[in-house]
């Protein structure tokens, strides 16, 4: 694929493919983080997801990471959050920034926050062939 957005090839990857495969995972931010962080690291640039942890001091003997506290994905002028909420789906956000600046930042449904992420993703394999294959990854393709 070239980097040229008008490949065809793009068009590949469904973006309800990929939100649904997103979402397949959404409530164990645990795996969500390690599917954003390790999966699709080579879709994204570097810096692009940030995991915040909360390590107790078993943790820290144990050589564990610890929980997961909230996941953030940078996307363009976008920035996407999860934060777990004991027994229900994780609290999703969609903060939107101008030149640093946030303008807006909303709670949204996880649905919302996975076809987000998914369009960002798939903007970012039609500029890509390295993120091209990590979607492909996701998705088994």
């Amino acid at each position: 694929m070239s980097d040229s957005p008008d490949d065809p090839r793009a068009g590949d990857l469904d973006i309800a493919m990929v939100a649904a495969a997103l979402r397949a995972d959404v409530r164990d931010l645990e795996a969500y983080a390690t599917v954003l962080t390790g999966t699709l690291g080579d879709a994204l640039p570097p810096g692009a997801v940030e995991v915040d942890r909360s390590r107790s001091v078993g943790d820290r003997l144990a050589g564990r990471p610890g929980t997961v506290t909230r996941i953030r994905a940078h996307l363009d002028e976008v920035t996407l959050e999860l934060e777990p909420v004991r027994g229900r789906a994780p609290r999703a956000r969609i903060v939107t920034e101008v030149g640093g600046v946030v303008i807006s930042r909303r709670e949204t449904t996880v649905e919302e926050w996975s076809q987000t992420l998914a369009a960002g993703l798939a903007a970012q394999a039609r500029r890509s062939e390295e993120a091209r294959r990590a979607l492909a990854r996701l998705l088994g393709l």
